[in-house]
């Protein structure tokens, strides 16, 4: 009987044990059968993690970690696509996503920088500092009776004088731009006053009128300033041994003299300056650059000589 019973409980162990066994090799057949992956998750606060998972949808891979995502957060991969060779889920705050590098060259970059260098190349600059002149205003005081009238000069006027501290900047040894860095009043410019009044019928009232057309008329008119192509010098002095000056030297024919004053598109110059070239009806304004020299050009103006 006991025999019976021991064979009986011998049976049940062998059963227990292949079904177990059974069970086991099953679960190993499935697990081999399934691909696990390390997924990276980068976070909108900069925070990373990496999670073994099976899963390839992002929704899913999300739902299996605990990963919520909320409004205002945005992930790439979208949720409804499969994880990519990467193997990176990226989650962002919309408005941030993230933005590719533009890929440059080294060839690119070399021929850049031999770029730019050949700009800069032959550039210099100075610091330097010249006397200007401050051109005076015209005042005019209307005294007549609004018939027959005349210009009388009650004041002459007078340019003042101011020191300018530029940095200059020459490419090939031609000035291509002129900053002003500082300037200072030497001497204050003395207004000219001028009156309108009726007009006396007089000799010795009409020599004292203050303008005369006697030189007066169109003239060619063009440019310079004080470089070596314009003067073949480069001090600055003009021929009457002051120092040119923008918006009030010109240089003009013999038969002007010296300091006469000259009307050219309503702006007052002063003849200070001759040159082999200025001859006849012919004036020429000093410009601060060869550059504005050039942009001035050749223009026919009219031109009215005050004594």
């Amino acid at each position: 009987m006991n025999k019976v019973k021991n064979t009986s409980i011998s049976y049940r162990k062998i059963i227990a044990i292949s079904v177990v066994f059974i069970l086991i090799l099953g679960i190993s057949v499935i697990a081999g059968n399934v691909k696990f992956n390390n997924v990276k998750i980068k976070f909108s606060n900069n925070h990373e993690i990496t999670v073994l998972t099976s899963k390839t949808k992002v929704s899913e891979i999300l739902e299996e970690n605990h990963i919520m995502l909320s409004s205002d957060e945005t992930v790439i991969p979208s949720t409804d696509e499969e994880i990519t060779d990467t193997n990176t889920i990226v989650i962002t705050k919309e408005g941030n996503e993230p933005t590719k590098i533009a890929q440059i060259s080294e060839e690119e970059l070399d021929n850049d920088i031999e770029e730019i260098a050949e700009n800069y190349s032959n550039i210099t600059e100075e610091i330097i500092t010249v006397e200007e002149e401050i051109p005076f205003e015209t005042i005019t005081k209307d005294v007549s009776n609004g018939k027959d009238t005349t210009n009388r000069v009650i004041q002459d006027g007078k340019n003042g004088i101011k020191e300018v501290t530029y940095k200059v900047k020459y490419k090939d040894d031609v000035e291509i731009e002129r900053i002003e860095l500082s300037s200072k009043v030497i001497e204050k410019p003395i207004n000219k006053i001028v009156q309108i009044q009726t007009k006396v019928t007089s000799r010795s009232s009409s020599r004292r009128s203050g303008v005369t057309t006697a030189s007066s008329g169109r003239y060619k008119v063009t440019a310079y300033c004080s470089c070596s192509r314009c003067c073949g010098k480069t001090n600055g002095l003009t021929a009457s041994g002051r120092r040119a000056t923008a918006n009030h030297t010109v240089a003009a024919p013999s038969t002007f003299a010296f300091g006469t004053q000259l009307v050219i598109n309503g702006k007052t110059y002063t003849v200070e300056d001759r040159g082999g070239a200025i001859q006849g009806n012919r004036i020429d304004i000093y410009m601060n650059s060869h550059s504005q020299a050039l942009a001035w050009g050749v223009r026919y103006l009219d031109v009215e000589v005050v004594n």
